[in-house]
């Protein structure tokens, strides 16, 4: 990637490239205390229960897990100047457990880019996201869409002359 990530625009993404990221500790803390607000299942908020589970362990929410790689993408790899939101994920997959002191990083690479039809100003770009332990363990997957303006709608445009 020869412009940094925070300076990017549409044109500046090509299928195939790939960049690694991030570094978030999960906390048994955090854990109980989202889980506890958003998803209070046993597994997710009491040790004791879930070790009798198909955990055999605290494991983070699915939820937190999709929150903190979020996080990650908001800090190192979405350009804030071209950001222009996203219509979607596809294909999420909780593949392993988190744990209490997982500290994770995303995979992010490039599928696919595509300039608007029908507004020029923006394109798409569809990304394979994988969130990865301290093992490098695939924990997590998903594909984003993003829709990211491009740089030309982002210059300044010539004013009109006053006329006189």
């Amino acid at each position: 990637m020869t412009i940094p990530v925070k300076e990017r625009f549409f044109e500046d993404y090509v299928a195939g490239e790939s960049l690694s990221y991030g570094d978030y500790l999960m906390t048994e803390q955090e854990i109980i205390e989202f889980a506890t607000r958003f998803d209070p299942q046993a597994f997710h908020i009491d040790p004791v229960a879930a070790r009798q589970s198909s955990f055999a362990g605290l494991a983070a929410s699915g939820w937190h897990t999709a929150s903190a790689s979020m996080r990650m993408l908001v800090d190192h790899f979405i350009p804030p100047k071209a950001s222009m939101g996203s219509p979607g994920i596809d294909e999420l997959r909780w593949l392993q457990p988190v744990r209490p002191g997982d500290r994770l990083r995303v995979r992010s690479t490039v599928v696919e880019t595509r300039r608007s039809q029908s507004k020029p100003d923006r394109g798409i770009v569809r990304v394979r996201h994988e969130t990865l332990n301290q093992r490098d363990e695939v924990v997590m997957t998903f594909t984003g869409m993003a829709l990211y303006r491009c740089r030309e709608a982002a210059l300044p445009r010539p004013r009109a002359a006053d006329p006189q």
